[in-house]
């Protein structure tokens, strides 16, 4: 009598550890129990919203100035989700040190909504013409990559080397400032003549070079502009690095469209990284 108890005993335990285990399986059980950050979401779960979009542009500034796309100098920005001819972009701020208070909305013709605001960048107008002139692009970046600065000023065209940056074009266009201000002008962008002619370089291409400046960046989205700028300089990098060994065996264009297309699918894991990256490194905020 008293094995067959324990035996019936140790069966109604077993039962009991199946029922906890499937519960546990529930995929109610297991959202309850996966914890995300605050912080730093996992890329799949957001949502594309304005405020997201400026979340992002203030990201973007981080990391661009961690991984070197950026200094004290260069800028990104986004476009407005509510009003598309308007965009986002920080005040004249260094990159690694924009808050979401230094971030301004900027009309069609590039003058601050808030003609009270703080000052921004003068090379706004690179940004505000892009927009007007391709409604795909979603985001733009203005930087001066030493990488990529030569590719501007030399017969040499950068060209996609890597399969990280299928993005490029075969060619990657040149804007030269002499052809629309004549010899004697500024080398930067700071008026919407010269910001439409830059847009008009860059045509359908997602980079253009600025003889003697730096480069612009473009993309559908905050994230993929960020990937595009950090792997623009990478690709720069490595094809002078082939070029001193011999000649380099570029990518083709059906290469770089297959190797672009599955870049897109697993991207964001890239900006999961970089982002936790710059907030390990991020600076203090400056003393007002």
């Amino acid at each position: 009598m008293s094995v067959k108890r324990t035996t019936h005993s140790h069966q109604l335990a077993v039962l009991a550890a199946i029922v906890v285990f499937v519960a546990l399986l529930h995929p109610a059980t297991i959202a309850a129990q996966t914890k995300v950050s605050p912080e730093v979401a996992p890329s799949a779960q957001v949502v594309d919203t304005e405020e997201q979009r400026i979340q992002d542009l203030v990201i973007a500034n981080h990391i661009l100035a961690d991984q070197g796309v950026l200094d004290g100098f260069g800028h990104v920005s986004v476009r407005s989700l509510k009003n598309p001819s308007h965009y986002y972009i920080a005040r004249r701020q260094a990159p690694a040190l924009v808050t979401r208070e230094d971030i301004i909305e900027f009309d069609e013709n590039s003058q601050p909504v808030d003609p009270k605001g703080p000052t921004s960048y003068s090379e706004r107008y690179i940004h505000g013409e892009i927009y007007r002139l391709r409604p795909d692009v979603q985001a733009v970046i203005h930087s001066h990559s030493p990488a990529v600065i030569p590719f501007g000023v030399t017969n040499v065209p950068l060209r996609p080397i890597m399969h990280m940056a299928g993005f490029l074009p075969q060619t990657t266009p040149i804007f030269e400032i002499r052809k629309v201000a004549g010899d004697d002008n500024g080398i930067l962008v700071t008026n919407a003549k010269l910001g439409a002619a830059l847009a008009a370089a860059l045509g359908n291409s997602s980079v253009v070079l600025m003889r003697g400046h730096g480069i612009a960046v473009v993309a559908a989205s905050v994230r993929d502009v960020v990937f595009r700028g950090v792997y623009t300089q990478e690709d720069a990098q490595i094809e002078a690095e082939a070029l001193r060994l011999g000649q380099p065996i570029f990518l083709n264009a059906m290469e770089a469209a297959r190797v672009d297309a599955a870049n897109q699918a697993t991207m964001l894991k890239a900006w999961d990284l970089w982002d936790a990256q710059a907030r390990a490194h991020a600076l203090p905020s400056p003393k007002p």
